[in-house]
This record gives C-alpha cells, structure tokens and sequence, in this order.
C-alpha cells in the first residue's frame, strides 16, 4: 500500500524524537512535516536536534534532512501530509491542535489539553474504541470536515487500566487506590535535576493525581447527547511518585468490584486476554497485551519494561487485599506505550476503522 504522509507537532522535544524513531520504516505512515519553535524552524532536522538528539539509535536518515517548519505554518501541513502526532506542551495544543483541525488535518494528540473536552475521546483501543464514535459529532458540532481531535490519556494510568479494563466488563470494577512510582523520563528532557532524584523519592507529581482519578472515569464512561459522561460508579484515590528509574511507570493497585472475582477468575482473565488490536493486527500492537509474572518479586522497570517492544502490560503479584477485593502490580514503559508508542497505536486503530482517509 501507499504510505500516509503524517506531521508531527512538537518534533524537537523527546515525545517527538520517539515519534520520528517509532516511525521509521512504519509500514502504514511515513513522516512528511515536521514543525517546532522559532528556534528550530528553518533548519534541517539533523541540525535542529544537533547534540540533543536522546533515542538509543540514530535520526533516520530521510527524516534527518526534512526542514522543520514553524507551527503556525499550518497551510505547509494541509499540502504535505494527511495527519498529524501533536507532541506539543499544552499550552501549545490549546493554541494550535484546533487549529489543524478546523484546517481539516487530524490530530492524534499526546497532550493534556483536551482530555477533558467532553467531545474530545481519551482513547486506549484495547479500552474503549467504541468512543470513536463521538468524532462525526465532534466534527459536526464545530464544522470541521475532515479535522478531529483524539488524545490519548496520561501515562502513569497506562499501566494498570488495561488490566483493569479486562475484569470490569465481567466484575465491575468500583473503586481504586493506586500508587504510582513513575520513571523520571516522564518529566521530560531534562527532567528533574539529578542532586533531586538521587536517592531519593518526590511524592508530588504536579496535578498527576488529578489526572490519575479523572481521566479513567471518562476512558470508562459512556456517550451520552453527543458528549462522552464520565461513570460515576467508580471512585478513584491515587498517590503519584517520583522515583530514581529511567523509564518504566510502576503502579501498586488494590481494588474492589461489585462482583467478587476469584483469583483464579482473574488469571484466566489476564491469561486470555485478546483485544481487537490483536485481532486487527495493528503493527504497533504486541502479540501479548497483558502478561503475567508469576514470580512475587515482578514486574520490574529494568527487567520487563521493554516486554512486546515497549508496549505490553506486564502485571503481578495478584494477592488478596485486606481492605478492598484484590491488589496487584503493574508496569508500562511510560515513553511507548504511554507517549508516541500508544499515539501511534491510536492512529493505527483510527486508519482501520477509516476515520484516516
């Protein structure tokens, strides 16, 4: 098949440099647009990322020698590509992700800004696809033709609502106490100064814990008069950390249902777990969404974070809880699945269902 050009928003920073390096040699999307801050724009890629380039392989060499044009240059996208990965701060998808859009270019989105939008899905394919259906009101509603928003959620929840989304169709899930410990790659580059992180521990994240007890309850909502209604049967208390770990975010979370599962009814569940992404075969899906270790010292950042390229959930220590129903832990690679890994999955789900013409 003939490849679809694509843009990417923001390629400078670390979400788009993982953008450009997931890409590469993509067999459904190639990169055609890039676009950055005044300071980048007007030079060659190579150039614009020289000695702050921090993916474990090179700059693809095609991609390297694309200018980088400025964002507000919206008419140059229209003419070079179909869609756009927005990899901007939120403040600058406030400014520009609609503005694409209403120009009628796509945008699958790794910002913040939108997550809230009540027409605006928060989308986890192998969780709740069925909310792509709110995109032709979206577009209805604020007369774009082909333009639509998409965002994908927060990455510290990346690790445990898969999990948790196999056992809520069946038991009903009804509350959730979960304490993060997230990777410092999730600050971005540079992060937090190492003489912070060494040996130590920041039990604040700024508004993480806000995010961690809203956007689940929208992901698990329903459509309601064109606008996607949180549930209001699930009740949600996080804890978010900060932790010395280059990547991997690792979720303690205990758990109480409506119908109490057995343990062995949950493994089952886990163990067969076979989401549509695996069905339709999306080129970022792993064969294996969920995989448990059965060792009580796993999931570990350093050892399963890479599990399915990145893009797995790796779950265990499934025990009883003596406060709620069952407590577990689960891990994610919080830069693949939980940034441009799963916003690439997201354009994947989008093209199959023909939301990407």
């Amino acid at each position: 098949m003939e490849k679809i050009p694509v843009g990417i928003l923001g390629a400078t920073g670390m979400v788009g440099q993982h953008y450009l390096r997931l890409l590469e040699n993509h067999p459904w999307f190639e990169v055609t647009f890039l676009c950055a801050s005044t300071h980048s724009a007007g030079k060659t890629y190579q150039a614009a990322v020289e000695k702050r380039w921090h993916m474990p392989t090179p700059i693809p060499k095609r991609e390297s020698q694309l200018y980088v044009e400025p964002i507000d240059q919206i008419s140059t996208a229209l003419n070079k590509c179909r869609f756009v990965f927005s990899a901007v701060d939120s403040d600058t998808a406030q400014e520009y992700e609609e503005q694409y859009a209403a120009a009628g270019l796509p945008v699958i989105s790794n910002a913040s800004y939108h997550r809230q939008t009540a027409d605006v899905p928060i989308l986890i394919p192998e969780v709740n696809a069925s909310h792509l259906s709110i995109l032709p009101m979206q577009q209805k509603k604020r007369g774009w033709k082909k333009g639509f928003i998409v965002t994908k959620p927060n990455c510290s929840i990346q690790s445990y609502m898969i999990p948790l989304a196999a056992l809520h169709e069946t038991f009903q899930v009804q509350k959730i106490w979960v304490t993060t410990m997230q990777a410092v790659s999730g600050a971005g580059y540079p992060g937090i100064p190492s003489w912070d992180i060494c040996e130590n521990i920041v039990p604040y994240i700024a508004e993480e814990e806000e995010k961690s007890e809203n956007e689940p309850l929208k992901i698990f909502g329903s459509i309601l008069n064109h606008e996607i209604v949180p549930t209001s049967q699930i009740h949600i208390s996080a804890h978010c950390n900060r932790v010395p770990v280059l990547d991997g975010h690792l979720a303690c979370v205990s758990v109480k249902f409506s119908k109490t599962p057995s343990q062995e009814e949950i493994l089952a569940v886990w163990n067969s777990y076979a989401p549509m992404t695996q069905t339709l075969q999306l080129p970022s899906a792993p064969q294996k969404t969920i995989l448990y270790r059965k060792e009580p010292n796993r999931p570990q950042p350093r050892l399963d974070r890479d599990v399915g390229k990145g893009m797995s959930i790796t779950v265990g220590r499934l025990r009883p809880c003596n406060l709620l129903d069952f407590r577990f832990v689960a891990l994610s690679h919080n830069t693949l699945r939980g940034a441009a890994g799963g916003g690439i999955l997201n354009a994947e789900l989008l093209f199959t269902q023909r939301y990407l013409s």
